[in-house]
């Protein structure tokens, strides 16, 4: 039986050895003077022809018609070959010819591969909370390439507040294979080493590393530490002074590092936005006294504004409201010079929270007498007996760290930024600052409350204080009784899949990362 010498054409101006004998000898020379570039469609012919030598002369009965060949199916039929095959044969097959590799180039096989993984782990991408008990995180997970990474967000170094976010993977997951991904747990220093990602329900999934002792590091628990503090703090521990610092930086350490990288994720959204917002809502970084930078979310809520935590500490977890801005509340600061005065600045938040508190009264009085009152936004603040700031019990802390920060504020017709102008704005004396380059002009300030509470979240209150709005970017919180001040400045970075699906579904998110660590 005659067999084509040729299992694979190579397109249509050549043909196997068996169509060549049949061409005159004109036809023949000017098939061979072609140049073949590709060596192993030789390789293959050669033994090929080989196998058609040993069955040649086994009968003498008629040639058979010609076998078409793979090479000549159109490139349409290939790529469905190709797509249904395991993604580990994929390289190898890329090998045989250029026709090939030149077929699995084309980005529809690897898209509809990414789309049979991706079924499985579509529900994980998108922005996630980590359930580290206080301290949380940001994770963010993206499709790159051929895997599905999963990121962490980290804050800058401290007080470094306007730096770019640093991020390092966590884990991934391969979309080579056909049915099944390969999931990499990529904590520690040595690698990627064998992981696991379970799914539990569409807004919660967990990891879980099956290596553990690729986290482990040859100096043991003092050089994991030493490594451990240079990535989060960039600085030794020698270089940090104050002992109380020492001991929050140590105690995270310990914290942190028993997960393992085996933790569960909570699904967050970012916050709406509507035309009517101050300032565009989203993620900010922010000063926190001895704990560091921290990720704040800000959010408008009608008449409020909102902070709440997405990284926290020992004293405010993540989840938290940190600060609620009364946006119908503004706050007509002095000028430069009587501003330096603390106790001056005191004396008007402090007839500012005296009105709030009438009004508030006059509220619950009118909804029991049938008769609601509406509040109304003053442009000067009722003038009222000062009242004294209450310090700090020495348990609940000493530092803006222990106090939270994050708001915004609904325009005000007199705001001078309307106008392009803007309002000086310094400091009072005595007021503690992480980050002494913030800015000297601000737009707008308005009266809100911070929260603050002693070690484990004990005894929460909170406290008054002044938003001050600078800028598009970057705004900031004066604690009052903490006497001290919070910068906070906008994550630039783009998040995808992390828009909540309505203004109701973002406010049950809040309440159920509040209420995990209430």
């Amino acid at each position: 039986m005659a067999v084509c010498a040729r299992l694979c054409g190579v397109g249509p101006s050549r043909g196997c050895r068996r169509r060549q004998q049949r061409r005159g000898p004109a036809e023949t020379a000017a098939a061979d003077s072609e140049p073949d570039t590709d060596p192993e469609e030789e390789r293959i012919e050669a033994g090929a022809a080989a196998l058609a030598g040993a069955g040649g002369g086994r009968g003498a009965g008629p040639s058979p018609p010609p076998r078409c060949s793979l090479l000549e199916l159109p490139p349409e039929l290939l790529v469905e070959i190709f797509a249904s095959l395991p993604g580990t044969d994929l390289p190898s097959l890329a090998q045989v010819c250029t026709k090939f590799r030149r077929i699995l180039h084309t980005d529809t096989i690897w898209r509809r591969r990414c789309r049979e993984v991706l079924h499985r782990y579509r529900h994980i991408l998108g922005l996630w909370q980590p359930d580290i008990g206080p301290y949380g995180g940001l994770l963010n997970v993206v499709v790159d390439g051929l895997f599905i990474i999963g990121w962490m967000y980290l804050p800058p170094h401290d007080p470094h507040v306007d730096d770019p976010m640093r991020f390092k993977p966590l884990f991934r997951v391969h979309l080579m294979e056909r049915k099944s991904a390969t999931v990499e747990c990529m904590y520690g220093h040595r690698g990627p080493h064998n992981g696991h990602i379970q799914i539990v329900k569409k807004d919660e999934f967990s990891t879980k590393c099956n290596q553990t002792d690729h986290h482990r590091m040859s100096g043991g628990r003092q050089e994991e530490f030493r490594t451990w503090l240079r990535e989060e703090w960039g600085r030794t521990l020698e270089d940090i002074f104050h002992e109380h610092m020492q001991e929050l930086i140590l105690m995270k350490f310990i914290y942190t590092s028993q997960y393992d990288n085996c933790l569960t994720y909570r699904r967050i959204y970012l916050p709406p936005s509507h035309p009517d917002d101050l300032i565009r809502p989203g993620l900010f970084k922010g000063t926190y006294g001895s704990h560091g930078l921290e990720i704040v979310m800000l959010s408008f809520h009608g008449k409020r504004a909102r902070g709440t935590k997405i990284t926290g500490d020992p004293n405010i977890p993540a989840g938290q409201q940190t600060v609620e801005i009364d946006l119908m509340h503004r706050i007509q600061l002095p000028d430069v010079e009587s501003l330096r005065s603390f106790n001056e600045l005191s004396r008007i938040v402090l007839e500012v929270r005296e009105q709030v508190r009438q009004e508030q009264q006059q509220q619950e009085d009118g909804a029991e007498d049938g008769e609601g009152r509406a509040p109304q936004s003053p442009r000067e603040p009722q003038r009222g007996p000062a009242q004294p700031s209450v310090e700090l019990p020495a348990e609940k802390g000493g530092g803006p760290a222990d106090g939270e920060a994050a708001a915004a504020a609904a325009p005000a017709p007199e705001q001078p930024a309307q106008s392009g102008q803007g309002q000086p704005f310094v400091l009072p004396v005595g007021v503690s600052s992480r980050n002494e380059d913030y800015p000297r002009t601000c737009r707008m300030c308005f009266y809100g409350t911070g929260l603050i509470a002693g070690h484990g979240f004990t005894s929460p209150e909170r406290t008054p204080g002044v938003f001050i709005l600078f800028d598009e970017d970057r705004f900031g919180f004066i604690w009052l009784e903490l006497k001290s001040f919070s910068l906070y400045s906008r994550v630039r970075a783009t998040f995808r899949n992390a828009e909540a699906p309505s203004p109701q579904a973002f406010e049950e998110m809040l309440k159920n990362i509040q209420s995990l660590t209430s």
